[in-house]
C-alpha cells in the first residue's frame, strides 16, 4: 500500500506548477480540474479542484480554510537541492531548515499556495 493524498485547491494548474518547481516534480494528468504530482513516474499529490464535485462530490468545504491541521510530508533523497528550489521558488517558509530532533534529520517546512503545509524532510 502507499499513499496518495488529495488536497482541494483554488487553481489546479498554479499549484502544479508550484509543487512541480518545488519537488522537481512532473504532471500525471493536467488540466483545470485534476492533477497528479509525479516524481520519478510516481504520483506523490493529487490535486482537486475545490469546486469540481465530479462522480464523488466536493472533498472539502469551501468555506473552511484549507489545510488546517494537514501536513503534507515528502522525503527528499537530495535535500540540498530540494532547499535550492524551494529559495528559487520564493515559496513562503514558515520554518527554515532544521533538525528536527525526534526524528534526527533536516526539514524544511513551507506553505503552498492555498495554505497547505509542506515539509521536505531528508531521508
Amino acid at each position: 500500500m502507499r499513499s496518495q493524498p488529495m488536497t482541494a485547491v483554488a487553481d489546479v494548474e498554479e499549484s502544479s506548477r508550484w509543487y512541480r518547481r518545488v519537488l522537481a516534480a512532473t504532471s500525471g494528468h493536467g488540466g483545470a480540474e485534476y492533477e497528479q504530482v509525479r516524481v520519478d513516474g510516481e504520483t506523490v499529490l493529487q490535486l482537486h479542484r475545490l469546486a469540481a464535485g465530479h462522480h464523488h462530490g466536493a472533498i472539502a468545504a469551501p468555506h473552511r480554510p484549507a489545510g488546517n491541521g494537514v501536513a503534507i510530508w515528502f522525503e527528499a533523497e537530495d535535500f540540498g537541492a530540494a532547499v535550492r528550489r524551494i529559495r528559487g521558488a520564493d515559496a513562503q517558509i514558515t520554518a527554515d531548515v532544521h533538525l528536527n530532533p525526534n526524528a534526527g534529520h533536516r526539514e524544511i517546512w513551507l506553505r503552498d499556495p492555498d495554505g497547505y503545509l509542506a515539509v521536505i524532510a531528508e531521508p
